[in-house]
C-alpha cells in the first residue's frame, strides 16, 4: 500500500524514532509499504517517519538493489564531500551539502538478522546516511550553512527513472495534501 509521505512541519519528521524492538507482521507490512510507496514517488530511500511511524526503519533503493535497515548506526566514516541532495520531505527542492565520502554502517535486516555494511560509498552511502539522519529527527536542510542555496526541482544527477506509477500524497498530520512555503522559515 502506497502510504501519504510528511513533508517538512510535520514535528514527527523532527522525532527521534523509537528502537524496533520486535519484527513482526506489522513490521514486514512497513517494510513493504515503504518499498512501494519510495518506488512510486520515485525516490532513492524512505525513512519509517517519513510515512509518519516513528520508528529506527528505512529502505533504501540503489542500483536495483533494496536494502532494509533497522536500528541502524554509523560505525565508521571518512573524508567528507560535497554533493547535492534532496529528500521526499522537502519536495522540490534540493541542494548542496557536505557528506562522508564512506561510511559502514551496522543494523539489522528485515529478518532481524545482523547486518554490516561496510566501507559503503557513492549514493548508496549518501542515502544511507540521509536515511538514519531522518531517523534522529534530521532533514538535509539542517546540515546545510544556508537555506539561501536551496535550489527548485532536481538536479540531474539525483533524477531517478522509473516506469510511471501514481505519486502518494505528501501532506501533514492532518492527511491533507499541502505546499513546502519557503517564505516560512524551517524549523531547526
Amino acid at each position: 500500500m502506497i502510504r501519504p509521505i510528511l513533508v517538512v512541519g510535520n514535528p514527527v519528521l523532527r522525532q527521534k524514532a523509537k528502537r524496533v524492538s520486535q519484527i513482526d507482521k506489522s513490521i514486514q507490512r512497513l517494510i513493504d509499504d515503504m518499498i512501494e510507496t519510495m518506488k512510486a514517488a520515485p525516490g532513492v530511500g524512505l525513512a519509517a517517519p517519513q510515512v509518519g511511524v516513528p520508528l529506527r526503519l528505512a529502505v533504501i533503493d540503489v542500483d536495483d538493489k533494496i536494502t532494509v535497515i533497522i536500528n541502524p548506526e554509523i560505525v565508521k566514516t571518512s573524508a567528507e564531500v560535497e554533493l547535492d541532495e534532496g529528500c521526499l520531505s522537502v519536495p522540490g527542492f534540493w541542494g548542496r551539502l557536505d557528506r562522508a565520502e564512506r561510511v559502514s554502517v551496522k543494523a539489522l535486516d528485515r529478518n532481524g538478522k545482523e547486518l554490516r555494511i561496510r566501507d559503503a560509498e557513492g549514493l548508496f552511502a549518501q542515502a544511507l546516511q540521509h536515511e538514519i539522519n531522518h531517523l534522529d529527527g534530521q532533514l538535509y536542510i539542517d546540515r546545510m550553512d544556508t537555506l539561501d542555496k536551496l535550489k527548485r526541482d532536481v538536479p540531474l544527477g539525483l533524477k531517478k527513472t522509473t516506469s510511471p506509477q501514481p505519486k502518494p500524497h505528501r501532506t501533514n498530520a492532518d492527511a491533507r495534501p499541502c505546499r513546502v512555503d519557503l517564505r516560512v522559515p524551517f524549523s531547526r
